[in-house]
């Protein structure tokens, strides 16, 4: 969507009575002074208390926007929209139509760049993805609690675990030596962003870097993919999910984003089921963008074909993915 164990030790000493070593006279009747056990009391060491979570100050611009996106959700979902459930039968596609939303999603590009900015325009372009596996990594801005990043480093897990099993990719999670980075971001981090976004994706241009840098309130999250020396396959990606998000928005802009930065780079609104459709009809990945993943990385396409190269096999593919090829 680019609008998208505490150890507590108890100790018990014991302590004998010492017997004196001199002598007693024998008409002296003696009592034997039997050694005594002492119990001592258990000594607990106070734990210390948890530090603090120490989250910077939100401005007044950052929780206005959390205001905004959480009623953005609340009404998308009145209007009942942002599905989950994947599509079904009043979401019927054919393979011409799954044929055709390939070629549209995957061989346009959603932006042109327009001097030194991005510009939204539908333009044809080349067949763009991976050619060598993604090691993805996940970063929070300073504003982003625990909790929150517990949450979210776990959703783009298992979502890249996903996308793997459906697309053949190999992708794995990491800390060190990332080519696709996922940041979550609040209005506030973002703005102090700027050296890092040059760290990740060096010789990064102007125009990608002020998509980043100066996101408007109607785009929810943005993904831009990079590739090197006039290649058309894809080297890094950076992916940038608002920190304001309530859940849902969230988790939709991690379906969509991650899967776009894939190589299903447009959005067309006849795609439906399908993220990749600016309607927000779909929230989350739908049975038709699996099938679109499977496509886009079928070894019989290249990497670099052009529309009316790829256009005949997507044809051919999608007949064999819903099971109307009669040769098969």
């Amino acid at each position: 969507m680019t609008k998208r164990a505490a150890l507590r030790v108890g100790m018990m000493a014991a302590g004998l009575a010492a017997l004196s070593a001199c002598t007693t006279p024998a008409d002296v009747a003696v009592t034997p002074v039997i050694p005594q056990q002492v119990a001592r009391p258990i000594v607990r060491t106070p734990q210390p208390a948890p530090a603090p979570e120490t989250v910077p100050p939100v401005s007044a611009e950052s929780a206005a926007l959390k205001v905004y996106y959480q009623r953005l959700q609340n009404d998308l979902i009145t209007q009942g929209l942002l599905r989950s459930d994947g599509g079904g039968s009043d979401t019927p596609f054919t393979d011409t139509m799954l044929a055709r939303n390939f070629v549209r999603i995957a061989l346009f590009d959603e932006y042109v760049t327009d001097g030194d900015f991005l510009r939204a325009q539908a333009t044809e372009s080349r067949l763009r993805r991976w050619d060598q596996p993604i090691r993805m990594s996940v970063e929070f801005g300073p504003s982003v609690t625990a909790d929150r990043r517990s949450k979210d480093r776990a959703s783009v897990a298992a979502y890249a675990a996903r996308l793997s099993r459906v697309s053949g990719v190999p992708i794995s999670m990491t800390d060190n030596n990332a080519n696709y980075h996922v940041l979550f971001l609040s209005e506030d981090d973002r703005a102090g962003y700027e050296t890092r976004l040059r760290e990740l994706v060096p010789g990064i241009g102007g125009s990608s870097l002020r998509a980043i840098m100066n996101l408007p309130r109607d785009q929810l999250c943005i993904v831009i993919a990079f590739s090197e020396g006039g290649s058309a396959s894809y080297a890094k990606a950076v992916a940038v999910i608002r920190a304001e998000h309530p859940t849902l928005l969230t988790t939709s802009c991690i379906h969509e984003e991650l899967s776009q930065g894939l190589g299903l780079a447009n959005d067309s609104p006849q795609a439906r089921p399908s993220i990749f459709n600016d309607d927000e009809e779909f929230g989350l990945l739908t049975r038709h963008d699996e099938l679109l993943l499977k496509m886009l990385y079928d070894k019989r396409f290249k990497t670099g074909m052009s529309a009316a190269e790829a256009a005949p096999i997507a044809r051919i593919i999608a007949k064999e993915l819903l099971g109307t090829d009669k040769a098969s």
